[in-house]
């Protein structure tokens, strides 16, 4: 018989520092800020943040890059005894790609009602009729998670209104604030 998953919430909060830490990367570089680390026995072995307008590339999320990051670094496509700290909820796709390669626990910060798939629109990660579950952990530094979204839509809906040159990407998701519950989980 194996343990239980010990959680230790100061972990998480320092796991999701880190992962807002690479969301802090993607404002600067002008990419909706998400970020991402994978944790293995207490160790990070990916770490990422958006990338889509940057590499032209609509699967360059955080979660996807991370994932790719850790499965290189382990040697393996099955992380079975990873953890995903991300900071915004993750999408079908991300989803889809958290639940092929097995990861154990995925912890978010905010939660998007609109287009979460780890319990905020749909529940991907917890599917009965899927071989895998997931273990979700949500809103671990959920406000920190929210300021940081916040800032930079309002930033894209201000340089809209004066006419400044913005990705298109971010303009139009700011109209909408990206699907976001700013209260908390």
């Amino acid at each position: 018989m194996t343990d239980p998953l010990i959680i230790n919430p100061y972990d998480d909060e320092h796991f999701m520092r880190e992962a807002l830490r690479q969301a802090r990367k993607a404002a600067k570089q002008d990419e909706v800020p998400i970020g991402a680390v994978i944790v293995h026995q207490g160790s990070i072995v990916g770490r990422a943040w958006n990338q889509v307008e940057t590499l032209k590339d609509a699967t360059a999320h955080a979660e996807m890059l991370a994932l790719t990051q850790a499965e290189s670094a382990l040697g393996d496509w099955r992380l079975t005894d990873c953890d995903l700290y991300v900071t915004k909820e993750p999408c079908p796709m991300c989803a889809g790609a958290i639940m092929h390669c097995r990861v154990r626990r995925v912890i978010f910060g905010c939660p998007d009602v609109k287009g979460g798939a780890a319990g905020g629109f749909w529940n991907l990660l917890q599917a009965p009729n899927l071989n895998h579950r997931t273990e979700i952990t949500a809103g671990v530094l959920n406000d920190d998670c929210v300021r940081i979204l916040k800032e930079f839509f309002a930033e894209a809906r201000r340089r809209r209104a004066e006419g400044l040159e913005h990705k298109k990407g971010a303009a139009k998701e700011a109209t909408e604030d990206g699907g976001l519950v700013f209260d908390g989980p």
